[in-house]
């Protein structure tokens, strides 16, 4: 079972932490800015950077384990990052996804596996892909008082029926399945919803047609919020470039480099130098009365 770090910075009993009634508020107003991230250290420097809400997505199966696609993620795994994250969050609401077959078999064991996260992992809210047809389990988690981000649109647990990672709703039957989509998770309880790589028009459209907020991936700047992966605005994923994402920096060059300068220096013996290293200094003296 998750519990706070008793050594966690005091600093952050003074810091208010972002709320879902706050999220909800912030429907066409200043736009919510989400960050996906995994780990401690990353979450205490996206916090520290203003992130409204950090998600602890099931990517990590592809970003953090190199694998092909999410599906082999579990809810043990995602609690164990949802720890991690959670001890280093001061202000950002921390979402959690849920994997592959922890929610689609039925309403009760997605119930059960929402429990868990919020339990085990330290996540105040749950994340999962559908629209209509998981409308029902969407109610059953809300129900026992556990908020549920929506996501449609590109669902990465649904590559294979999707023929890989395309955009989606370019036909227009498409696109109104998606707007319908986006109004029953709203229905069902969804305190928010993101909307990943559809056309800008129809991301506006869907923002348009809920109350909620949206908050986009590949979807255009009418969103109410948006979310990119932090290995990926940071420039630190060296593998595929989507279109959607900005990098704001290249730190997976920095840290290449920078590696390159540590093993030169290792192999010179110029590091560690003489300030790096201990000596044994005077000896002690011990006080006498």
């Amino acid at each position: 079972m998750y519990a706070p770090d008793p050594l966690a910075d005091v600093t952050r009993l003074d810091v208010r932490k972002v709320t879902v009634p706050e999220i909800r508020a912030r429907k066409g107003g200043r736009p919510l800015a989400m960050v996906t991230a995994y780990d401690y250290t990353m979450a205490r420097l996206v916090d520290e950077g203003g992130a409204d809400l950090v998600l602890v997505g099931d990517s990590l199966g592809m970003v953090v384990q190199g694998l092909p696609n999410t599906l082999t993620v579990t809810v043990d795994e995602i609690c164990y990052h949802g720890r991690a994250v959670a001890r280093g969050l001061r202000r950002a609401h921390l979402v959690g996804d849920m994997p592959f077959m922890s929610f689609q078999v039925s309403a009760e064991d997605a119930l059960r596996n929402a429990g868990k996260m919020l339990k085990e992992g330290g996540f105040e809210s749950v994340k999962l892909e559908g629209g209509a047809e998981v409308e029902n389990h969407v109610a059953r988690i809300v129900a026992a008082g556990i908020p549920v981000m929506g996501h449609i649109g590109l669902t990465p647990q649904r590559v294979h029926a999707m023929g890989g990672f395309k955009v989606q709703g370019k036909r227009e039957d498409d696109a109104e399945r998606l707007v319908r989509d986006a109004q029953c998770l709203e229905e069902a309880g969804c305190f928010a919803l993101v909307i990943e790589a559809v056309p800008a028009d129809l991301a506006a459209r869907i923002t348009d047609a809920v109350s909620i907020p949206t908050i986009g991936i590949g979807a255009g700047v009418d969103c109410d919020g948006q979310v990119l992966v932090c290995y990926d605005f940071l420039g630190m994923f060296r593998g595929l470039r989507p279109k959607f994402v900005k990098r704001y920096a290249e730190l997976g060059d920095a840290i290449v480099e920078t590696t390159r300068r540590y093993v030169d220096e290792v192999g010179e013996r110029t590091f560690p130098a003489p300030e790096h290293s201990f000596g044994r200094g005077p000896a002690a003296v011990k006080k006498t009365a």
